[in-house]
């Protein structure tokens, strides 16, 4: 559940249509590829898009391949956005936006989406202390109606407290995953309090913003042996393994990487298995 909207647990990642996750850097998929990845990903009933404006690259703008490959969008369909992180229009990294400067970011949205409102609005924390007059600012963009549920991304619990003082959050996005322990704990906070919890570069491993993966750990390696499976779906598969609160939004240009990706949901690993690749703390044998 994300608020009163219920989504498949394994969603897409828009970041990657436009190259690597240093967005102005690699190259990014072909642009009809790339529409016809994302119709292909609502093909296979993933109904839980996430995406930013401040997604793009030389070429390619993620908000733009989701609404040319998209709209007009089905009831079902939701995307996610994120808003905070501020970039120049030739791609450079600027200051946080300031409180202010946050309905201008959510409007960027809107028009790029071709939409009336957004869906979720995740507020990309950037290092500060408080959230509180951001998360105030986006509180009022929800009363406007601008946006349905909101979100913080990249917190600690302070900050989720600090937030649930001014609205309801639905969802956590921070980075997680068999490489990433939780230092935060906001896993277990997030299924405390029925918030979802949404990973981000849980696939990628050691490679993180590269997107690659350089060398596996043995360990997935045999569980996804023991499945007939390829790593990245041992990956997603322990992701959503955490709890039932869990969703998943591995992004990708290739179509086969998609089916593959989307197929990870229904892959169910045992106990063991789960705590084998919890490289965080001491395996144990699998029995």
């Amino acid at each position: 559940m994300l608020g009163d909207l219920t989504v498949n647990r394994i969603g897409f990642g828009a970041m990657r249509l436009t190259g690597s996750a240093a967005f102005h850097e690699g190259t990014p998929s072909d642009r009809g590829r790339a529409i016809a990845v994302l119709r292909r990903a609502v093909e296979l009933g993933v109904d839980h898009i996430d995406t930013a404006a401040f997604y793009f690259s030389r070429l390619r703008s993620a908000n733009e391949l989701i609404n040319s490959a998209l709209a007009p969008y089905s009831d079902g369909l939701v995307v996610s956005t994120k808003v905070g992180p501020a970039r120049d229009a030739c791609g450079g990294w600027a200051e946080s936006a300031r409180p202010d400067q946050l309905r201008g970011q959510v409007e960027e949205n809107l028009r790029q989406l071709g939409r009336d409102h957004l869906d979720v609005v995740n507020l990309r924390i950037m290092g500060q202390e408080s959230i509180s007059e951001h998360f105030g600012a986006l509180s009022e963009l929800r009363d406007a109606g601008l946006v349905r549920h909101l979100g913080i991304s990249n917190a600690r619990p302070e900050h989720l407290a600090q937030a649930e003082a001014i609205a309801p959050v639905v969802c956590v996005q921070n980075r997680y995953g068999i490489d990433a322990p939780d230092r935060a704990g906001m896993l277990s906070a997030c299924a405390a309090r029925g918030i979802a919890f949404v990973p981000f570069f849980s696939i990628a491993g050691e490679g993180a913003e590269s997107g690659a993966v350089r060398t596996e750990h043995p360990e997935v390696l045999a569980v996804a042996r023991a499945h007939g499976a390829s790593p990245a779906q041992v990956r997603l598969a322990w992701i959503l393994g955490q709890g039932s609160h869990v969703l998943a939004i591995p992004g990708t240009g290739d179509p086969d990487h998609l089916a593959d990706n989307v197929a990870a949901g229904a892959l169910r690993l045992t106990p063991d298995e789960l705590r084998l690749l919890d490289l965080n703390r001491t395996p144990e044998p699998l029995t």
